[in-house]
């Protein structure tokens, strides 16, 4: 089928989408961290059942210490630091201002990589990130009426907030693609082949039990448990819960991984990052949000800068 990646990474920037919208719904009606717990539960027994059906068993098999302990940082700055932000971004400013400041997480995660992996920083990196930052910009600041000075047209909070979670997501990338390293150098000669294809799937089910565990502590530490209790009672907000674990972790990952297979990674990326486009419509036609033409506009100035940073 021609065009197969390109499709297939349409439909991820449509589930991408839709986990956005599920995750501020879930959030503001069972509160982010027990909305973060009952997610990463749920991916973990999803991924569990898949390793079951194509492994034979159930859990991320031949994973040795220093693959958890990567997998297990990743998680803690990716899922814990990361979305703890996103989601609470999503309170303070909503979905659609959320996924916009997600499009910084490529090429934060280029920084990081040549922090941590001394990868090539290509002079390009600093381009994107301005144009990615440009676009932002454009979103977020405004003139009050009747002043000259710019500023910001959301609260000052859910912008550190969405800055934290660009920042944690492109960090957990590099430290979660490190515990990969490491998990496809444990596995021995003679594993199957099949293995090798599940390798993602299993180091995501390991990012998703710490990831749960570390979102529990934070429960407990905060005494919040009672919440977590009240929320697996209310079928809405699981219902909502469920909808962001389906379309995100477990269904989203697996087409994303699916996408560039059929498909230069460059273009599957930037077609997937489309998600602060697609998200515009949605958000005025359920929550009535009016879309101004600048925001319009610094969204796909957004987009341009994560196209540049991968396809030049």
């Amino acid at each position: 089928m021609p065009h197969l990646g390109e499709i297939i990474s349409l439909v991820v920037a449509v589930l991408w989408t839709a986990t956005a919208l599920f995750s501020d719904e879930a959030s503001r009606r069972i509160g982010s961290l027990s909305a973060n717990v009952v997610r990463l539960s749920l991916a973990s027994v999803f991924l569990g059942l898949l390793l079951w059906v194509t492994l034979g068993r159930p859990w991320p098999v031949f994973a040795d210490g220093k693959t958890w302990l990567w997998l297990a940082l990743s998680a803690l700055v990716g899922y814990v630091f990361g979305d703890w932000c996103l989601f609470n971004c999503y309170l303070s400013i909503g979905a659609r201002f959320g996924q916009l400041f997600m499009t910084l997480a490529p090429p934060i995660a280029a920084i990081a990589g040549w922090m941590l992996l001394g990868e090539r920083l290509r002079p390009t990196i600093w381009l994107a990130m301005a144009v990615t930052l440009g676009g932002i910009a454009l979103s977020i600041l405004g003139r009050e009426s009747g002043e000259r000075r710019l500023t910001f047209t959301l609260p000052f909070k859910g912008i550190l907030l969405g800055l934290g979670a660009g920042l944690g997501q492109g960090f957990g990338l590099v430290l979660s693609k490190i515990g990969l390293q490491h998990y496809s150098a444990a596995l021995p000669v003679d594993v199957p082949s099949s293995m090798g294809a599940m390798l993602p799937f299993a180091s995501t089910m390991v990012r998703a039990l710490v990831g749960a565990a570390g979102f529990l502590l934070l429960m407990v530490i905060r005494r919040e448990v009672p919440l977590l209790r009240a929320a697996v009672h209310d079928r809405k907000g699981m219902s909502y819960a469920l909808g962001m674990t389906l379309f995100g972790p477990v269904l989203g990952v697996s087409l994303s991984l699916m996408a560039v297979q059929y498909t230069d990674a460059g273009i599957a990326s930037t077609l997937m990052a489309l998600t602060p486009i697609l998200i515009l419509l949605p958000s005025a036609l359920l929550y009535r949000q009016r879309i101004r033409p600048k925001e319009w506009i610094g969204a796909w100035v957004s987009i341009l800068g994560v196209a540049l940073f991968f396809l030049l």
